[in-house]
């Protein structure tokens, strides 16, 4: 689960349900045989099937996109001893083909389709992304159906995509976090599954047997055990009918279930474990076991954390980051449908004494409620938080649908709207007590064990079923919605307003959405070659001091203000609403404009963003990525466009000081030249005028002049980096090319990569080769960043292996690139990857921040839309010839410069 996911499920507010609504109350369609209405929650609806099968339909018009989400509940919680992290494979297997859907991820390519699959402790989901068409959503429905109960769930699969998915598992072993969690939940559980991580031990990866996976498939993918969720643009009486005929079709299985027995015993004693890895910084973590997620504690529990765990106004963070203990510190919890647990941790510097953090943490979580309760303002703005969540869920169909599996997996999809409703319910008492209860040290993991008469044991409670919490439920029938809008390149810009002041360049596009959300993409232009030199790191620097502190702020009031803005984002990338766009522009011109750069901030954002960069000297992807930029680095030491490698951006940060800083901002920062763009809900000509009033008069002192990258030729070369005890290592190539995206071979050279490399997609000439048919690769791809300005284009790949595979990984990649130059792209090829180009560009159109940044770059060109609809006439017309001609012409291997990364004596080629 992602962080913002996480925080979503820890808020869910689970007591006394008030009433639902009876779907015989709410209006009606004609039901297809077989199809029943259970309940409509703010024009949601849920149906079932007579074979089990529930469906959640949620229609909304104001993207031209359709997401397909069906969520079956299993997840590593069902898994058998030996069998662990079978759930995930499923998850990789289920993509491979079924008996009516042979090879299912072309047609994904080919239709545009946005696909992915998640497993966690007691569901598995897999998601379609695409747009909004008859055609898609009944092919998309049919796979679905298909990949339910047809799926081959072959021996050949297993074999090749079992290394990819070992692959998957060294790389979390890369991660310090992720190995930390996984020894947490070992220790945490002694014999209920939640104990086992989701990706599996790596011995049963390796050996599980293909009829224990089968029989895991057939018993738990089944319509009785599952919920299709279907969101956004689409008619509900025509999506039921293929859900009738797609789904109705599979019959009712005759199998019951197995219902989980195990209880986890309560904890009788703190615990104690260490691991001892080669790393660049240390970790300290405590974790305590904490109520199921339908439990009345929990969300007393989970606000008692966001208090603790939250930056910059957390508890912890305020007793750890600010006096120099730790560079960073992090909370979350693992709520689930039975009793899970906490994570409280903190990043410290490998130079710093760990014990003084350790008993720190310990004082604070375990005592500090004892001694100052929750105040109110804590209390407020974790609440806060949690609503901007819920309001920003629910104002995104696609990622709705998809999110909605947590909820289904905890009993019911309704949850979401009561934990909702519940927020205005949790007091600050409660959280004082949940703290006393679960935060102690008998139930803490960390130490080692210590003989005691008086144990603190925290027994977790039995709780409710979601259908006792939903008994009286009461939701609200109506949710809000926007306009149907069309995002084609002649509507985009009809509707966007366009206007200069002075070297200010604007671009506003109102439209109604869901939610009354808007987004906005500012870019400021300041500095010339003089100006800018040897100053790369002190404006690094200085950007990030802005929202540390201004002469009317300080950082913890500028962190409240965002939170009570609704802003998300980046200071100039972020997302708002209608009512709060005014506000949240001059916050953002007054950390601009007057920032007041408090010392101690800066030493704690120069020791953060050190310790960051020191993490990363053993990191095979930062180093090759590092190493490749510094060899295409053609302009001396200081110039603004020179590359400084990481082990020189580290020695620049300790030599940086905050006047350098200062200097930087007061030469050269101004928000008078530069580029707007705003899209989504506001009033224009509000908008229009604080605009206005906010940025053109702000001028930078230094003169200005646009510094470009030219095109330079660079020798190819051949770089090997040894990560020594590093699980996973990369393989990356480049080429620069002379070639601008307005050039005569641009869209042909654009189709050749989609066919070639794609973007680490499931379909493509390297992905077939690397993952699908050798296993070599978890993440393998292409890309192509094509200049707009310079005649300069870069084409690159990147192939994450194991270091024993490496070798053969680069074999591979080789190979198929001779192939490519020598027998070229079919017809069939090129057909589908223009139309997959076509139909992934209509998603993006689709998505307002894509929308408000491809404004920013349009205004900076003086052009508009008609550009990229040039283009694509330009893609729809190319012949295979033409494709062939430019990738043979510009992909040339004797020019291809290569890096690996990775434990040369783990069999990495020299």
């Amino acid at each position: 689960m992602n962080q913002w996911m996480r925080i979503l499920v820890c808020l869910l507010s689970l007591s006394m349900l008030p009433p639902t609504v009876d779907a015989r109350q709410s209006a009606s369609i004609p039901l297809p045989p077989g199809v029943e209405k259970l309940t409509t929650v703010e024009g949601i609806s849920e149906y079932r099937l007579v074979n089990g099968l529930r469906c959640i339909l949620f229609p909304d018009a104001t993207k031209p996109t359709t997401t397909v989400n069906v969520t079956y509940l299993v997840g590593s919680h069902q898994e058998n001893y030996g069998e662990t992290g079978m759930a995930h494979l499923l998850e990789h297997l289920i993509f491979k083909g079924s008996k009516n859907f042979v090879d299912p991820a072309r047609q994904f390519k080919a239709r545009g389709f946005e696909i992915n699959g998640s497993t966690w402790l007691d569901r598995t989901n897999y998601y379609l992304t695409f747009p909004a068409s008859e055609d898609n959503l009944n092919w998309a429905l049919a796979w679905s159906a298909d990949a339910m109960v047809n799926s081959f769930i072959a021996r050949k699969d297993l074999d090749s995509e079992m290394s990819v998915v070992r692959n998957e598992f060294e790389m979390g072993e890369n991660n310090p976090s992720s190995v930390m969690l996984k020894r947490m939940q070992s220790m945490l559980f002694d014999w209920h599954n939640y104990g086992n991580s989701t990706i599996g031990a790596r011995s049963d990866i390796e050996n599980v047997k293909i009829e224990n996976l089968q029989a895991f498939y057939r018993r738990y993918y089944q319509p009785d055990n599952a919920v299709l969720t279907v969101a956004g643009k689409f008619d509900e009486r025509q999506a039921l009918s293929m859900i009738a005929a797609s789904f109705g079709k599979l019959p009712r299985p005759t199998r019951v279930l197995p219902k989980p027995w195990t209880v986890e015993p309560t904890a009788d004693g703190e615990r104690q474990f260490t691991i001892r890895r080669k790393g660049e910084v240390q970790l300290v973590a405590l974790a305590y076991r904490t109520p199921s997620s339908l439990h009345p504690e929990s969300e007393a529990v989970s606000m008692a954390t966001e208090v603790l765990g939250d930056t910059p106004n957390g508890r912890l963070y305020r007793a750890l980051v600010p006096t120099g203990l730790a560079t960073e510190v992090f909370a979350y919890g693992i709520d689930a449908r039975e009793p899970g647990f906490v994570v409280f941790g903190a990043l410290v510097n490998k130079s710093e004494a760990i014990d003084r953090v350790r008993d720190k943490m310990i004082e604070v979580i375990e005592g500090g409620f004892a001694k100052e309760a929750v105040t109110t303002a804590e209390l407020g703005r974790a609440v806060e938080q949690s609503r901007t969540a819920y309001e920003r869920a629910l104002a995104d169909p696609e990622a709705f649908a998809v999110m909605l599996s947590e909820y289904i997996a905890l009993g019911d999809w309704r949850l979401f709207f009561y934990g909702r409703d519940q927020l205005d319910q949790i007091r600050t008492t409660q959280l004082d007590a949940a703290a006393a209860k679960y935060f102690v040290r008998d139930n803490r993991v960390l130490g080692t064990f210590i003989p005691d008469d008086l144990p603190q044991r925290a027994v977790v409670p039995q709780a409710p079923s979601a259908a006792m919490l939903l008994a009286n439920f009461k939701p609200q029938k109506n949710g809000d919605a926007g306009e149907a809008f069309d995002p084609s390149y002649e509507n985009l810009d009809r509707r966007t307003r366009r206007q200069t002041f002075g070297d200010l360049k604007l671009a506003l596009l109102p439209k109604r959405n869901r939610g009354r959300t808007v987004n906005v993409a500012m870019s400021f232009r300041w500095g010339d070659e003089n100006s800018l030199q040897d100053r790369n790191i002190a404006g690094t620097l200085a950007i990030a001091m802005l929202a540390r502190g201004t002469s009317r702020l300080n950082r913890q009031q500028i962190a409240d203000q965002l939170t009570r803005l609704k802003v998300q984002g980046r200071l100039t990338h972020f997302e708002t609403t209608r009512d709060k766009l005014p506000e949240a522009l001059e916050l953002v011109a007054q950390l601009l404009q007057d920032p007041s750069f408090p010392p101690d901030e800066f030493e704690e954002l120069r020791r953060e963003t050190l310790t960051t960069l020191q993490s990363q000297l053993d990191n095979p992807d930062t180093l090759s990525s590092d190493a490749l930029n510094a060899h295409f680095n053609t302009y001396p030491p200081g110039d603004p466009r020179y590359h400084s490698p990481l082990q020189e951006r580290i020695e620049q940060l300790r030599q940086v000081t905050l006047d350098d800083v200062i200097r930087y901002q007061r030469d050269l920062i101004g928000t008078a030249r530069g580029e707007i763009a705003i899209v989504g809900d506001f009033d224009e000509q509000v908008i229009h005028d604080k605009l206005l009033q906010l940025f053109p008069g702000h001028i930078s002192r230094s003169p200005y002049q646009r510094l470009d990258r030219e095109y330079r030729r660079v020798p190819p070369q051949r770089i090997v980096i040894d990560t020594p005890d590093k699980e996973n290592a990369f393989l990356r190539a480049r080429i620069d090319i002379p070639l601008r995206d307005d050039d005569p071979d641009a869209a042909a050279l654009y189709v050749a990569n989609d066919i070639f490399g794609g973007h680490s997609g499931l379909s493509s000439r390297l992905a077939d080769r690397l993952r699908q048919k050798e296993g070599l690769s978890y993440s393998v791809g292409s890309n192509l960043s094509m200049g707009s300005r310079q005649p300069l284009s870069i084409w690159a790949v990147a192939v994450m292996v194991a270091p024993q595979n490496a070798a053969r990984a680069e074999q591979a990649f080789l190979e198929e690139l001779q192939r490519a130059r020598r027998d070229g792209f079919s017809t069939t090829e090129v057909a589908a990857a223009r139309k997959g180009i076509i139909q992934a560009r209509a998603v993006a159109r689709s998505q307002d921040n894509a929308v408000a940044s491809r404004w920013q770059s349009f205004l900076d060109l003086n052009r508009n839309w008609q550009f990229s609809k040039d283009f694509e006439a330009r893609l729809m017309a190319v012949t295979p010839a033409e494709v062939n001609a430019a990738f043979r012409k510009y992909i040339d291997p004797e020019q291809l410069t290569l890096v690996i990364a990775g434990d040369t004596r783990k069999g990495l080629a020299n």
